[in-house]
């Protein structure tokens, strides 16, 4: 496990690169984030992107979307992962939000794990970024180098979320899971992480470092 002061180390590399890290997922307001986050479920944000670039065009509101049912709904997300479980989800989802919450987002962790679809990673991230909160949505990659260098170890999501709300310090927690899922998904990535041009290698307890392909020795 770091200790503090290198978990204040590695927040403060990650921050001077990307001072105001934000989501890749394309929205235009909280009610498209959140079915963008819904659609991403096993899915890339490049994916979503490219379904909702129209689909939020044609519908972009809960109004809107709930009236093209799941019939006009599913070709905007039929090259979607779990497109027909999600094409219900987001649905349902619309209803709920007309019927009890006047067609706005809810800003409780309660009220939005009662949307269909929605989970605590997913009400995580809406709480993250839609409303200031300092959460932090462990995904597959935030798992991943949270785990790889010691910043926060867990053998499950809850544990390893748990834990880095305990460890990462105050002033980086609002934009921490931003970083960490960034950082997972362009250089600790799964299979080959790219650790020859990793700015937080001296820093991570990675028992083997990756070798940089150009013939460079791995930090």
């Amino acid at each position: 496990m770091m200790n503090e002061a290198q978990r204040h180390e590695l927040f403060a590399r990650l921050r001077s690169a990307n001072p105001e890290p934000v989501t890749e997922l394309e929205h235009a307001s909280t009610f498209q984030l959140l079915i963008a986050v819904i659609l991403s479920a096993q899915a890339t944000d490049k994916s979503v992107n490219l379904a909702t670039r129209k689909l939020f065009a044609d519908a972009p509101t809960p109004q809107a979307v709930l009236a093209l049912g799941e019939s006009g709904l599913t070709p905007y997300i039929n090259r979607i992962g779990l497109y027909q479980s999600k094409a219900r989800n987001v649905i349902a989802t619309c209803r709920q939000l007309l019927d009890r919450h006047r067609g706005e987002v809810p800003s409780s962790r309660a009220a939005l794990e009662a949307l269909p679809g929605v989970g605590r990673k997913t009400a995580n991230v809406v709480l993250n970024t839609a409303f200031g909160e300092p959460t932090i949505a462990v995904d597959t990659h935030i798992f991943r180098v949270a785990n790889r260098t010691g910043l926060a170890v867990g053998s499950a999501p809850l544990a390893v979320e748990r834990e880095l709300l305990q460890s990462v310090p105050e002033e980086f927690r609002q934009s921490a899971h931003h970083w960490l899922l960034l950082h997972g998904r362009y250089v600790c990535k799964a299979r080959k992480p790219d650790c020859w041009r990793c700015s937080l290698a001296d820093l991570c307890a990675y028992p083997t470092k990756a070798d940089d392909p150009g013939g460079a020795p791995g930090g």
